[in-house]
């Protein structure tokens, strides 16, 4: 098993050499334009543009919680929208963070990952706007990535 590695920087830079997933979480509603994701399209314009088309077409595709799309920003380099999250608010029914979403797309993105020989980096997902607890996602990433020997490492901004 590889461990999973925490380090100061910004996780749309991602430190490593060789081919690289930039995991995020989105929501099931088609919203794109508050936290991370706003780090994402100063950087590049497409994982927002292939999201939001996605979401528009989503009668005809997987568009759902748990669902994952890979985006290939640069040569070797893929931004990967994961639908983590009910909703935007916290309301009667929690923080808009699904845990099982959030497992089932890491599950997947584990699958592509290994099949690109990729290292995946990101940053607390779930743990911003989506409201949920490193405490319940730290578990989830080491079960899924990091014991398929899938490099992680997550970025805290310094």
């Amino acid at each position: 098993m590889t461990p999973l590695t925490v380090i100061r920087g910004d996780a749309t830079s991602p430190q490593a050499k060789g081919p690289k997933v930039l995991a995020h979480l989105c929501n099931d509603v088609g919203g794109w334009g508050k936290g991370f994701v706003l780090a994402i399209s100063r950087r590049w314009p497409e994982p927002e543009r292939d999201y939001r088309d996605w979401h528009r077409r989503r009668a005809g595709n997987d568009f759902g919680l748990g669902a994952v799309r890979l985006v290939r920003v640069g040569g070797d380099t893929w931004v990967a929208n994961m639908v983590g999250q009910r909703g935007t608010r916290t309301g009667s029914n929690g923080p808009p963070i699904r845990y099982d979403a959030v497992e089932r797309c890491l599950t997947t993105l584990a699958e592509q990952a290994w099949k690109l020989g990729a290292s995946v980096h990101m940053p607390r997902i779930g743990c911003g706007l989506a409201g949920g607890t490193w405490s319940r996602i730290e578990p989830i990433i080491t079960r899924t990535l990091c014991a398929r020997d899938i490099a992680v490492t997550v970025y805290d901004q310094g």
